[in-house]
């Protein structure tokens, strides 16, 4: 089964204007994701994929594949779906261009939900979450059989102590799925969470999760940028590429 990585990007990001080029000890946030996604063994294939020349830069830096793609998507899904239509894979793995924590693990139980469950067409990863009222954060409900059924940004209460659930952007999709997902029209409940996968939920579609431990952290704010920074600087993958030889940095 081929397994492909993609990690969109775009430089127009309306929380934290150009977080991809933004710096973490040194190196640009999307270096991190690329060097990281470098290292999962699953992946048969990694593509940045992008609409901005600046970002697409760093990515042959890193001596990464890039995939151009238009600036109209309105989500990163719908960037994947453009870059993957011609592209021979069977899971397509949506790895987040803002997760500079992220692990090559994590990326593998993505990708293993789907391979051991050929009745799923998505997977998720989620961690346990204490912190509350942070909007930027968005929430998951499971059933018993591990299927996220709702997507918040508000807070969900749980049975699991005092802790909420959050989602961790490692997304994997047949790809079939992928592209029937981008032509679905838009939901109500989507628009009003701006939470895409929500259109899948509201379709009917089965999405399976798994409940990891995990720090990482989609970097949407200066006050994240500064937290994972702190990170970085203890984090026992860093050392591996922190020295790699790039002029685009």
């Amino acid at each position: 089964m081929k397994i492909i990585g993609m990690i969109p990007s775009r430089l127009n990001s309306r929380r934290l204007p150009k977080k991809a080029l933004l710096k973490i000890c040194g190196i640009p946030l999307i270096a991190h994701v690329i060097h990281r996604a470098k290292l999962s063994k699953i992946l048969d294939d990694l593509y940045l994929v992008t609409d901005s020349e600046e970002i697409a830069n760093i990515g042959v830096a890193c001596d990464c594949k890039i995939i151009m793609t238009s600036s109209n998507h309105m989500t990163g899904s719908d960037r994947l779906a453009e870059a993957s239509r011609d592209l021979d894979a069977e899971i397509i793995v949506n790895i987040q261009g803002d997760e500079a924590l992220v692990r090559p693990e994590d990326i593998a139980r993505s990708a293993n939900i789907l391979m051991q469950k050929e009745e799923l067409q998505v997977a998720m990863l989620a961690t346990k979450y204490a912190q509350k009222n942070n909007p930027s954060d968005i929430k998951v409900s499971l059933n018993k059989k591990n299927e996220i059924i709702h997507f918040s940004r508000s807070n969900i209460s749980t049975n699991l102590d005092t802790a909420s659930l959050k989602a961790y952007h490692l997304v994997s999709f047949r790809k079939n799925m992928l592209l029937k997902f981008c032509e679905l029209p838009q939901t109500e409940y989507e628009i009003q969470e701006s939470i895409e996968y929500m259109r899948l939920i509201e379709n009917e579609y089965k999405i399976g999760c798994e409940i990891i431990d995990s720090s990482a952290i989609s970097v949407d704010t200066e006050k994240d940028l500064k937290l994972v920074t702190e990170l970085m600087k203890k984090d026992n993958l860093f050392p591996l590429y922190k020295n790699f030889p790039i002029t685009a940095y």
